[in-house]
């Protein structure tokens, strides 16, 4: 690296303090919501930040909208199941009802499980869900997604590798 080239640090100094008050207000008018978007913005540049690479200056917002793009799902993604999860525990009798910490471990658990529900393929996850949480057997599955039996087996065993693989760090 040259003298006149400016370092990975220098660059994503220069991106956060280039934009970083027109990324939060884009993410507040977005959320509308202060708190949210701060926090979405820092964790965009600590997205940046782990990934060790800066944009270039042209394509810096653009760079930037699409990663917290990406966070804003995934807000709404957790908030959705937050909400169903406690709207399944609501009508519990507070003896059953779940303490806070365990309600946290089955929050973090549910998310994760939807985030790696969310990178299998629309049939292979489809074809899981019906197998494990419908109880329905092979042909069944296969009669419903309009497929063959095999294209079932091969569905699912990818499926079951893939999460596989995220649990357990394995390559899929």
């Amino acid at each position: 690296m040259s003298a006149a080239e400016p370092s990975i640090d220098q660059e994503i100094h220069h991106l956060y303090s280039d934009h970083h008050g027109w990324l939060r207000g884009w993410l507040r008018r977005k959320l509308g919501n202060a708190m949210d978007a701060a926090d979405l913005a820092h964790d965009t540049y600590l997205r940046v930040l782990v990934s060790g690479a800066a944009p270039r200056p042209d394509q810096s917002r653009r760079y930037l909208t699409q990663i917290a793009n990406g966070l804003v799902v995934d807000l709404y993604r957790r908030r959705r199941i937050e909400s169903a999860y406690l709207a399944t525990i609501a009508d519990l009798p507070e003896a059953q009802s779940p303490s806070p910490e365990t309600r946290a471990l089955v929050l973090e658990t549910l998310i994760e499980i939807d985030t790696i529900l969310d990178r299998l393929a629309p049939k292979a996850r489809r074809a899981l869900l019906l197998c494990k949480l419908e109880g329905l057997s092979y042909r069944e599955i296969a009669a419903q997604l309009g497929v063959s039996v095999s294209s079932v087996e091969k569905y699912i065993a990818s499926a079951l590798v893939a999460c596989y693989a995220t649990l357990f760090g394995a390559p899929a």
